[in-house]
């Protein structure tokens, strides 16, 4: 279809500039006028217009994020005002915090940075600091990670080692309404629950799983359950579905619930902020929406597509990011490779309603495997079963916590009930992951994992086939 080519054209110009960035629009309309003299279809014109279009663009915008005042300034120690932007990632000798410097020795900037804080007590989301650092280098590539490269893509160039710090206020505007959501939602959320069962379910509704212990991420992650801990497009999909259900039962229009949809899916954005999980999944759910209320018929493959084409636009380097490509990956397994795995399944004694679920695990487990391998170098074996054992719980987990979250200004008492039953919902994942972790080979590394990425590739490969084969 036309609008396809022309969103999957802008996705290509957008990539590219990784590769060589366009920069003076002359040359690039020189360059979109030249291409279309040259193909025959209009169709293939316009989006070869568009393809340069955004190559130009995706290469306006790198080079704005490598633009950095404080590079020149590495080595130096100064007072600055910052603002912190997330929360902070406790490591083994000390705390990472994502910032942005409007301050520094005097000079008035607006650079992103990232904060070395000492273990300890650490500055709220949003908080307004006054600081003294010194300003150095990120690190380069170290044990198979390099700090220098992964920060550069997120458009910070710089680390300021912070040796003391002190909170002068709070941020407002739209990030102070992300912090208030945030903060609310924390805290509602979950009232009463302590400990694994706490972190869990912040883990799963923020994305936050600094609450969990070393020894449980590392369970998630032999279990191949850790995408739990990433917001993902099921957070997305029952909130908008319970906000539509909601407005139903109080007898609103269909109409009105989906504008609450789309306000929801904005709010709950804010409050887990721009990961790229969550942004595909909110641009396909507003997407929905907006199609409905314009009386359009919703296209899968175009919401992906457009998606994409967000993510990139504002940060061409999200290319690179592994959730990126985990999620898009894991969907677009869901979209070619779901319906022919639950196929395969009928005859087998599986209740019908355990064969969807295990279809598309399987799918996304086929799929993200050598992603897996190539960003990790780990691949688990057992996911299938983990993510059959807890698929039918993550959903109440979450309906739990959206609607205590909602009850809690109104009830505390039966905030705190509903809370009390999502504790035991977690406990019970946390026991799958632990129990799926615990046998021996469910995670490989190495060459192993090398062999599982090339077989789970090729195995994905003739399910596409047998699927493209049975359908033509």
């Amino acid at each position: 279809m036309p609008a396809h080519l022309i969103a999957l054209a802008c996705v290509a110009g957008l990539a590219f500039a990784n590769v060589l960035r366009l920069h003076a629009p002359f040359w690039a309309g020189a360059v979109a006028v030249a291409a279309s003299l040259v193909v025959p279809r209009p169709v293939w014109r316009v989006a070869l217009v568009v393809a340069v279009a955004a190559w130009w663009w995706g290469s306006v915008r790198l080079d704005e994020l490598d633009r950095s005042v404080l590079a020149a300034q590495v080595g130096t120690a100064g007072r600055g005002v910052a603002v912190t932007t997330a929360e902070a990632r406790a490591g083994l000798y000390d705390q990472k915090q994502f910032a942005r410097l409007e301050r520094y020795d005097g000079r008035t900037l607006d650079e992103r940075v990232e904060l070395e804080l000492p273990l300890g007590r650490s500055p709220p989301q949003g908080a307004v600091l006054s600081l003294l650092a010194v300003v150095r280098a990120p690190r380069g590539p170290s044990n198979g990670f390099d700090e220098a490269t992964w920060l550069r893509r997120q458009g910070v160039h710089v680390v300021l080692q912070v040796d003391a710090w002190r909170v002068v206020g709070r941020r407002g505007g739209l990030g102070g309404l992300a912090d208030r959501l945030r903060a609310w939602l924390r805290r509602a959320s979950s009232p009463g629950l302590t400990g694994e069962r706490r972190a869990l379910v912040e883990g799963v509704l923020l994305g936050d799983e600094n609450g969990l212990s070393d020894n449980l991420k590392q369970a998630f992650r032999r279990s191949g359950l850790y995408h739990l801990l990433a917001v993902s497009g099921q957070n997305v999909v029952l909130l908008a579905g319970g906000v539509l259900v909601a407005a139903a039962a109080f007898g609103a229009r269909r109409s009105v619930g989906h504008l609450a949809a789309l306000g929801a899916i904005a709010a709950y954005v804010l409050a887990v902020g721009p990961q790229p999980s969550v942004i595909r999944a909110a641009v396909s759910g507003a997407a929905v929406s907006v199609a409905w209320l314009l009386g359009r018929l919703k296209d899968a493959w175009q919401v992906l597509l457009l998606a994409a084409v967000v993510l990139l636009a504002w940060n061409p380097y999200t290319v690179y990011d592994a959730g990126f490509q985990l999620s898009f990956v894991a969907v677009l397994a869901i979209f070619l490779l779901g319906g022919p795995f639950t196929r395969a399944l009928e005859g087998y004694p599986l209740p019908g309603r355990f064969r969807p679920i295990i279809g598309v695990s399987a799918a996304c487990t086929l799929a993200t495997a050598p992603l897996l391998w190539l960003q990790f170098g780990q691949v688990p074996l057992l996911g299938v079963v983990a993510n059959a054992l807890v698929e039918l719980a993550v959903g109440p987990l979450l309906g739990l916590a959206f609607v205590a979250a909602v009850v809690d200004p109104v009830s505390p008492a039966l905030a705190s009930l509903l809370a009390y039953a999502n504790g035991w919902v977690a406990a019970y994942i946390v026991a799958c992951a632990r129990a799926v972790a615990a046998v021996p080979g469910a995670q490989v590394s190495g060459r192993a994992a090398a062999l599982a990425a090339t077989a789970a590739s090729l195995l994905a490969l003739v399910a596409f086939r047998r699927a493209r084969t049975a359908t033509g």
